[in-house]
């Protein structure tokens, strides 16, 4: 069974609420659930200490168990001194697609065919 610790929503439409919960895999994302661990309102102000509670001992117990942190949840155990987040490096995400590459020729071609022109 792989474990969870992972976000669940709840609230109003536009009002979203999270908590945050351990939950098998499998298990639908407002389902069932194993344990709470902590609760997360994105409607609270950035600098409001109960945007995010977490229950720390509840965290460490589970993740001494083998339970994964999605990503964003691991972002929230980061920044509370909780888990590591390794940092990401992905070089080739900015450079255009293959499609982009041949429009760019094309409009270097066209461009360059005028100033020939103009120069013979």
């Amino acid at each position: 069974m792989s474990l969870k610790i992972r976000l669940t929503r709840g609230g109003a439409k536009k009002r979203p609420y999270y908590r945050i919960v351990v939950a098998d895999a499998r298990a639908p994302r407002d389902g069932r659930f194993i344990d709470k661990v902590g609760v997360y309102d994105p409607m609270k102000a950035k600098d409001d200490p109960a945007r995010i509670v977490l229950e720390a001992d509840k965290i460490q117990a589970w993740l001494a168990k083998g339970a994964q942190p999605t990503d964003r949840v691991l972002r929230f155990l980061d920044a509370a001194g909780l888990a590591k987040r390794p940092a990401r490096n992905n070089p080739q995400k900015a450079e255009p697609g293959e499609k982009a590459k041949e429009r760019a020729a094309k409009r270097a071609e066209k461009a360059a065919a005028p100033a020939e022109d103009a120069a013979a």
